[in-house]
């Protein structure tokens, strides 16, 4: 029994628990150290880890030093050959105290100032960084410094283009480009940045051109910090913009070690051209394209065509003519006989020279949905999201088939899963309310239209879609205000004037109803308007044969959106008619 008492009283005279707090309480010092000086001089994460595994496997090794050796005034021995007499171990147990109580003063006022300093971070932040995965990145919308609309088209498309590079990597968390760019034109801070994005890392760049001169100057920042990890300048012929971005590509992947393999550098590249004037093109069509209105897109067309005319192998030309046909319905009024046709040929075709193409895969299985080609909609969604997890598009996409085919909580879970890669997306946001509309969930549909509208107040579908949630709930006078808004900021187009034509007839505002009704007749007779648009309003009115009519029509036509009618809230008075289960059983769909 008295052997226990020895060996711990044995232990104090050698101060192995001295040395074992000091211990702690230095490295807690050099921890404080690491975790709030090192990021400001860009020194990256994995050097503070390194530090604290370090000071985990010293802390066996000072244990043992302290047992079996002793500091004399002769230097390091073995405690084994000093005589008691000569043991300076009882001063040196004095001096680690005083230096122990020292370090920890230091280190408690650096820990306090880590808590409050707003570069130390607080706890809260603290917390966000543990989650911030350290691969990850936004691009921001490059700066035009000239300000000219003739060469926007350049910052927003090197922006864009970096940003589908990127995407490319599985292990670099890549933010959208629609969340990226609502940044566009605004003075932030990338801290705040990577606080609301939840990035380590942030690329912002200035873009000018002076005649056939581009210059491109860009910064990576750390998010945490703000301190700037690279920067540079480049001064280059406007036609060396594709080897721009190359360098650009290649430069980030080098800062944040990411080490692509053979195949992932090729990836990174294939979304360029060889002929530097196909890829000018491609860039001013994504840049039309993106607006998303009836103008822009047929601009985006003609820059497609010629991309694809001096690149008769350049894949994203063909894709992005595709992109252009298969919106042709809903923004041209292109018949959808004559528009989904043309866009299969053309992703087709692009996936003939790229069949890795994410992007290609993801627009045929639009395609083949609005063909009411279900399986094969359901196998190209997949595969695009396979090829490329960080492509919101395809389970944006996926979901509105999933809604068409009545599979409401795979579509709820295909749209949020696009909405956490594009949180900043309008019409992934949008499109969220779709899927809380199908389920019946009328509150988180409202509840996501003022999210909508508070990121974006002039966004036409999320007032569209919150006067719908209003009218369901009984409040026409509020659906109809948001109805109006609607239409104004979308410029008049068929679908919130079919809204409004819709909301006047479920108020008793039948004479307004019919003025609705003639209007998107004289957009149908110039192809700015579907069957579907009267079948709405007509239903509204409760004179379901008329309405039957129309969707007939609509059929005959093959329209891409009719089996919209499953869910979409204007025809919700429709789906209990038998005609209704017969069109969709018609469409390949199960009633």
């Amino acid at each position: 029994m008295s052997e226990k008492p020895s060996f711990f009283a044995e232990l104090r005279r050698r101060n192995v628990y001295k040395v074992a707090v000091a211990y702690a309480v230095v490295g807690w010092l050099l921890i404080q150290i690491a975790t709030q000086v090192f990021p400001f001089f860009g020194i990256p994460n994995w050097a503070v880890e390194l530090v604290i595994l370090l000071l985990v496997l010293g802390f066996p090794a000072a244990l043992v030093l302290s047992w079996a050796f002793e500091i004399t005034p002769e230097g390091v021995k073995r405690d084994s050959e000093i005589w008691p007499g000569q043991s300076t171990k009882r001063r040196t147990g004095r001096k680690i105290v005083g230096v122990t109580i020292v370090v920890a003063v230091i280190a408690a006022g650096l820990f306090a100032y880590g808590l409050v300093h707003p570069k130390g971070g607080t706890k809260a932040q603290s917390a966000d960084s543990a989650s911030i995965p350290e691969k990850s990145i936004v691009v921001l919308p490059f700066e035009n410094a000239g300000g000219s609309s003739e060469t926007e088209y350049l910052s927003d498309g090197i922006s864009e283009a970096l940003i589908n590079s990127l995407s490319e990597l599985q292990q670099l968390k890549v933010i959208a480009r629609s969340t990226a760019f609502r940044y566009k034109g605004k003075q932030v801070e990338p801290q705040a940045i990577g606080r609301e994005l939840k990035v380590h890392t942030v690329l912002m760049g200035v873009v000018r051109q002076f005649g056939d001169n581009l210059n491109v100057q860009v910064d990576l920042v750390d998010a945490g910090t703000g301190a700037q990890l690279w920067g540079q300048e480049y001064e280059r012929k406007l036609a060396d913009v594709l080897a721009v971005k190359q360098g650009l590509v290649r430069e980030v992947t080098d800062r944040l070690r990411l080490n692509p393999t053979g195949e992932q550098q090729h990836r990174l590249v294939r979304y360029d051209s060889s002929n530097p004037e196909a890829y000018q093109f491609y860039l001013r069509g994504r840049y039309y394209w993106n607006k998303r209105t009836a103008t822009n897109l047929k601009k985006a067309m003609d820059q497609f065509q010629e991309a694809a005319k001096k690149d008769p192998n350049y894949a994203l030309a063909y894709s992005g003519l595709a992109d252009g046909y298969l919106l042709g319905e809903d923004y041209l009024g292109t018949p959808a006989n004559e528009c989904y046709p043309k866009a299969k040929d053309l992703a087709q075709r692009a996936l003939q020279l790229d069949g890795s193409l994410a992007e290609a895969h993801a627009s045929l299985g639009y395609i083949y949905a609005s063909l009411w080609e279900w399986g094969q909609a359901e196998e190209e969604f997949k595969r695009s999201m396979k090829l490329n997890p960080n492509y919101s598009t395809a389970p944006h996409w996926y979901s509105i088939c999933l809604l068409s085919m009545g599979r409401y909580d795979e579509a709820m879970a295909e749209i949020k899963k696009a909405f956490t890669l594009d949180p900043l997306s309008p019409v992934i946001g949008t499109t969220l309310t779709y899927a809380y509309f199908a389920k019946d969930d009328l509150d988180g549909a409202i509840a996501q239209c003022k999210l909508v509208i508070d990121l974006d107040p002039n966004y036409p579908r999320a007032h569209e879609y919150l006067g719908l949630g209003y009218l369901k709930q009984g409040h026409h006078p509020e659906a109809i205000t948001e109805f109006l808004k609607a239409v104004e900021l979308s410029g008049r187009e068929r679908r919130p004037l079919r809204d409004l034509g819709y909301g006047y007839a479920i108020s008793g505002k039948r004479s307004e109803a019919l003025a609705i009704l003639k209007e998107l007749d004289d957009k149908y007779q110039k192809h700015e308007a579907l069957a579907q648009d009267f079948a709405a309003v007509y239903a509204g009115l409760g004179e379901t044969d008329q309405a039957f009519a129309w969707l007939e029509k609509d059929f005959q036509l093959h329209g891409g959106l009719l089996a919209w009618i499953r869910w979409a809230p204007p025809f919700n008075s429709l789906r209990n008619d038998p005609r209704c289960a017969d069109l969709l059983r018609r469409m390949g769909l199960q009633p």
